[in-house]
């Protein structure tokens, strides 16, 4: 059987991949940071998952994870923290830990993971943001962020394609889920009025589209927007 490893795994778009790998066969390994009512709730709700906690910011905790796994057919890199400020209230130590968790945590689960895929080749999914690819307002750490792992993984395609490893990204738009529960009913209203599908996207439908990258043999080096033509 295959085997996966998606990261930030119990809750939003990294659970819902996680649940749809598992269901079509895969041997999944999810991650989780410290909340560990959230990776209850996922055990129970997913009882054929693995769930590990590993910081994906912390070199020897991606490590341990990836040496117990060993030999990897798809890795899901969706692990990641917001932060929603203006920049001149934005701290230097929050923009690090920002930067260190979504740019620094695909850097590293990509570097411990690749050595268990060189051999038989696999597929790595980034997961980045669509202001990741336009700029957010109020999100500058956080659209710096998205943005590395944009051209990380352009670079990363290069790099791996010789060993048949394909390496591709998802760029979500609006999601509806707990990162952007913070919303007020008018807020998002308004951001619905500027989707042309005129609706928040799932984490389902995303999970769409990762599996679809993690499978298809001969797509590399793509950014796969699912954002309701949000960004076209």
């Amino acid at each position: 059987m295959k085997r996966a490893v998606v990261t930030g795994a119990t809750r939003g778009i990294g659970f819902a991949a996680a649940k749809l790998l598992s269901e079509r066969g895969y041997i999944v390994t999810g991650t989780y940071a410290s909340n560990e009512e959230d990776a209850r709730r996922a055990k129970a709700q997913l009882p054929g998952v693995q769930f590990v906690r590993a910081d994906v910011s912390r070199e020897e905790e991606v490590r341990s994870l990836f040496s117990a796994v060993g030999r990897l057919d798809v890795l899901v890199l969706n692990a990641g923290i917001a932060l929603y400020a203006q920049v001149q209230d934005t701290a230097g130590e929050a923009f690090c830990r920002v930067m260190d968790v979504n740019a620094g945590g695909v850097f590293l689960c990509a570097k411990h993971a690749v050595k268990g895929m060189l051999a038989q080749g696999g597929a790595i999914v980034t997961v980045s943001s669509v202001w990741g690819e336009t700029g957010g307002s109020c999100e500058s750490a956080y659209s710096a962020s998205k943005g590395a792992v944009i051209a990380f993984t352009k670079a990363l395609a290069k790099e791996l394609a010789p060993s048949g490893i394909t390496v591709n990204c998802v760029a979500p738009g609006v999601i509806d889920t707990a990162m952007n529960g913070h919303l007020s009913g008018e807020e998002r209203r308004t951001l619905e009025e500027e989707i042309p599908l005129g609706r928040f996207g799932t984490a389902e439908e995303v999970a769409d589209a990762i599996l679809f990258l993690a499978e298809h043999r001969y797509i590399t080096g793509q950014v796969l927007g699912v954002n309701g033509g949000l960004h076209i």
